[in-house]
């Protein structure tokens, strides 16, 4: 997808989705910044497919600044990472800076990026927030989902969508070309030269954000499922411990057999065989979960598809 006859120093990657009042402010504010840099650079917005009318303006962006806007609308809506990841394969020689479309981190921000990536020459630079401007809910499962990374994917749990990208770092994930792709999983792959700057996060200036507590639910499953063996381990330990206390168990119903000719009777059976039943389904269902994720990568689903570019 690359056009390498038309480089800049940035690349700014940004997906969209139902975004139609803050697009025109986003691009504008952006253009400031990298003059205020002396810096040149693009915007590749990726309209994950909106209902709104976010490609109109889009559009025409694209048509007021030809050399500075990239536009790719997807054909339906594959989600925040899936678009990121198309947008990456459209970056020439450039580093990379990915950001959301909402405005609740500033574009003037972009400068703290830069100049991090300058002192530190890290692979990776994220931008932090002391506290998100969301509701309760979305603020809790995000939090939620840093600190599970954290344990569980060995993530550095301070990684944000805001953040600066070196080239050859970016070229090197879009080989993972699979059906579900998790930007920030993909990145700890091959680096651990990550730095982070604070910087500022501002209420949301209308619209709802496309993160409902489900679609975070469905984004920590998949994650676990694609990039971790956490439930096949868990479900290794939880078939020792119940095979455990069930040995421990038939010792005693035994003992209590031989020595205090106690009746057994149906009760204690039928438990045994349900907790051992219900063990076995939870078990085949994790295995399914894993042999469905694999069918799809075998059968080659795409991680997205494109309906139009205008570049």
């Amino acid at each position: 997808m690359n056009d390498k006859t038309n480089s800049v120093d940035f690349a700014v990657v940004v997906p969209v989705f139902n975004s139609q009042e803050t697009l025109e402010e986003l691009f504008g504010r952006t253009e400031k910044v990298f003059e205020k840099l002396e810096k040149t650079f693009e915007v590749i917005f990726v309209d994950d497919g909106s209902r709104d009318k976010s490609w109109e303006m889009l559009k025409a962006l694209k048509k007021a600044h030809p050399e500075k806007v990239k536009a790719i609308r997807l054909s339906k809506n594959y989600g925040q990472h899936n678009a990121l990841f198309c947008g990456l394969g459209f970056v020439n020689e450039s580093h990379v800076i990915t950001m959301d479309d909402d405005l609740q981190t500033p574009p003037e921000e972009i400068e703290k990026l830069i100049t991090k990536y300058n002192e530190s020459e890290a692979d990776l630079v994220y931008g932090y927030y002391k506290r998100k401007k969301h509701n309760f809910l979305r603020n809790f499962g995000s939090k939620l989902l840093k600190k599970s990374s954290k344990h569980l994917y060995d993530a550095p749990g301070e990684g944000s969508s805001f953040k600066l990208v070196d080239n050859k770092l970016v070229k090197n994930i879009l080989n993972h070309y699979q059906n579900f792709v998790y930007i920030d999983e993909l990145f700890l792959w091959y680096t651990e030269d990550i730095a982070f700057v604070l910087v500022e996060h501002h209420p949301r200036k209308g619209g709802r954000s496309g993160y409902s507590a489900g679609k975070l639910l469905r984004l920590f499953f998949n994650i676990t499922i694609y990039y971790t063996a956490v439930p096949l381990k868990l479900m290794t330990a939880i078939g020792l411990i119940s095979s455990l206390v069930s040995f421990g168990f038939a010792i005693r119903f035994i003992i209590r057999k031989i020595f205090f000719d106690v009746p057994l009777g149906y009760t204690s059976i039928i438990v045994t065989v349900l907790f051992s039943a219900s063990l076995i389904l939870f078990s085949l269902g994790i295995i399914g979960e894993y042999l469905n994720r694999i069918y799809m990568v075998q059968n080659k689903k795409p991680p997205f598809s494109i309906k139009k570019v205008l570049k």
